[in-house]
């Protein structure tokens, strides 16, 4: 049995994902792609970056010939219609689009995205055949009043549980621990695996173990080139979901090769 679990963990993906943000205009963005394509390192982790919406299509050309995949930031979960500003499923896809990042944390704290308004985004995203990387965590006073193993559970539960079990193989997982990211508070690798052993238990008591052991889950909060290697040596952490660090080729690199 034990050696079955060792062969089905082999199967989670590794992944490292940038998500730039608001950040780099056109010239910055093409500048950034290019230094980072011509020192990827040879890798078995999917590596991922996420531009801005006005970047994506020319960032999907000029990396054809590269093994990084370009994703999306965000969706809306309207297929059309009246929305405006937004971006519908169909438009990435247009574009080659495939994987988009739903439920980061800014997007709940400054654009509202309740649990319910999420679930439908990850339907949608679902029925188009998108990949989701789904990103949850709980707050500092979350984390004070100890009460973050139910906010973690409770997000899972409302976004993700009503999921049919075969919608698992498109499904990422991003935990942030929102309180570790620009608040002078550090969140340890061990709490980093605490939690995500959490998450898969969670999984495991929603469906069942195959799913919680080969769903990827990665670690969101503040992955450095100085910390990266040990929180990715962690058996439940399967990559990182990075924010600033991803700014910056050689950092990126430097974490790409830490996996």
């Amino acid at each position: 049995m034990q050696e079955e679990n060792l062969n089905t963990q082999k199967m989670r993906s590794k992944i490292v994902a940038g998500n730039w943000k608001m950040n780099k205009n056109s010239a910055e963005t093409e500048a950034l792609l290019t230094e980072l394509a011509a020192k990827l390192p040879d890798t078995q982790a999917e590596v991922m970056v996420a531009p801005t919406f006005v970047n994506l299509q020319s960032a999907v050309k000029q990396l054809e010939s590269s093994t990084i995949e370009v994703i999306a930031q965000n969706m809306h979960f309207g297929e059309s219609g009246a929305y405006t500003g937004e971006i519908s499923a169909d438009m990435l896809l247009d574009i080659g689009i495939d994987t988009v990042i739903i439920g980061h944390s800014e997007r709940r704290a400054y654009f509202g995205e309740t649990d319910e308004i999420l679930a439908k985004k990850v339907k949608t995203a679902l029925k188009k055949n998108m990949r989701v990387m789904f990103c949850f965590g709980e707050e500092l006073d979350d984390r004070k009043s100890e009460n973050h193993f139910n906010v973690v559970e409770t997000q899972l539960k409302n976004a993700l549980f009503s999921l049919d079990a075969s919608a698992w193989t498109s499904i990422i997982l991003a935990y942030e621990p929102v309180w570790a990211i620009g608040t002078g508070e550090t969140a340890s690798p061990e709490q980093a695996q605490e939690m995500h052993a959490f998450i898969r238990k969670t999984i495991t008591d929603a469906y069942d173990t195959s799913i919680a052991t080969n769903v990827s889950i990665l670690y969101g909060g503040s992955v450095k080139p100085a910390n990266a290697e040990e929180i990715f040596s962690k058996p439940d952490v399967d990559g990182g979901l990075i924010g600033g660090a991803s700014l910056v080729a050689d950092d990126f690199v430097a974490i790409i090769e830490a996996i």
